[in-house]
């Protein structure tokens, strides 16, 4: 129901409702919903809150230039509306916060490295609550287009990550945010916490063989970093949300950096999944449904099935007493209560948290 919003609520007039992405709408409605379920009344807040978030690039500005919605003709509340910059500042300006405020923008990597950026912002203490996520919604054919005549995207529309048929994958849409707070400062305050973020790391490809190619020394490089940023060691992690795109050429470069890192001296196997093969890739969402999943599964200790694995890639060497692929509902582990997600972005830019 994207063409529902509530505008009176988030001090939107009709026309600016009307020219407004509804990439951002879903964003506020989702940064509220997270609130109310935080229990923390924004409005009487006392302490500074960051925003840290990202969408997908808009396709709605051309739509809201036709007809009544552009009969004011006012191009700058159309920009502010609908350009990527004014994600996070719409939502800061809309619920009146004041802390640190950055639309992130690293393609499908969007959601995790904000998440990442936020958990920097409050460790130095420039804020003391954030929000960080990502949305994305597909309005237009034009990156449909582009990404079909890139062989981005599989046939079928399924994402069928780490299988032999892994031939591209399906667009998936939607929005999530969490709330940060410093550890101690959730537990004197009496907040319920769902999960604690031991380290996060981000970095780049940089050269290879090309931008939009993955690069697996530079993934290895990331994950030891997270690693060590977490105080942890490889052995400690027992499931990884993998970014696990469904592509032939992704999925076993990213098999091979998981296996590098994780797969040695251990007691029991990795277990790696991904939540693009239950929704589709969220792209700039992308990264916030894999930490949302991967929340949700150590709170119930339960690991979800990953989906459409029926005959392993031939291109990794698969070992069973290393990496596994979980593809029906099973319990957590006998391991540490711990997990990894990577994002990795068709920019280069790649996340992991832990």
């Amino acid at each position: 129901n994207i063409d529902q919003f509530d505008a009176d609520f988030f001090r939107f007039d009709a026309q600016q409702a009307c020219i407004t992405d509804p990439q951002q709408r879903l964003f506020l409605e989702c940064v509220w919903e997270a609130l109310e379920v935080a229990a923390i009344d924004i409005t009487a807040y006392q302490g500074l809150v960051g925003v840290y978030a990202g969408a997908s690039q808009s396709s709605y500005w051309a739509h809201a230039r036709a007809g009544v919605r552009a009969a004011a003709g006012n191009l700058l509340a159309e920009l502010i509306g609908n350009d990527k910059d004014y994600l996070a500042t719409q939502t800061a300006y809309r619920l009146n916060l004041q802390g640190p405020c950055l639309s992130v923008q690293s393609a499908c990597s969007t959601g995790l490295v904000a998440v990442h950026l936020a958990c920097q912002s409050l460790r130095t203490g420039e804020c003391d609550l954030a929000l960080a996520g990502g949305v994305n919604l597909i309005l237009a054919p034009l990156a449909h287009i582009a990404l079909s005549q890139m062989q981005a995207l599989s046939p079928d529309g399924r994402c069928k990550t780490f299988d032999a048929a892994a031939d591209g994958y399906g667009r998936g849409e939607g929005g999530g945010i969490v709330l940060l707070k410093r550890l101690v400062d959730a537990e004197q305050d009496g907040d319920t916490i769902l999960a604690v973020m031991q380290g996060s790391a981000v970095n780049h490809d940089g050269p290879g063989s090309g931008l939009t190619v993955p690069n697996k020394l530079a993934q290895e490089k990331l994950l030891r970093q997270a690693l060590v940023n977490a105080g942890m060691k490889p052995t400690e992690i027992a499931y990884v949300e993998a970014h696990g795109t469904g592509t032939p050429l992704g999925d076993p470069i990213e098999l091979r950096a998981l296996n590098a890192v994780f797969g040695h001296k251990r007691t029991a196997p990795l277990l790696v999944g991904s939540v693009k093969t239950n929704i589709g890739h969220l792209e700039a969402a992308a990264g916030i449904a894999g930490f949302i999943k991967t929340v949700l599964a150590l709170q119930h200790e339960q690991i979800p099935p990953h989906l459409h694995l029926h005959t392993p890639t031939p291109h990794f060497v698969w070992d069973d007493l290393t990496i596994q692929v979980p593809t029906h509902l099973q319990p957590w582990p006998a391991a540490p209560l711990a997990a990894g997600v990577s994002s990795f972005g068709i920019s280069g830019t790649n996340a992991h948290v832990i």
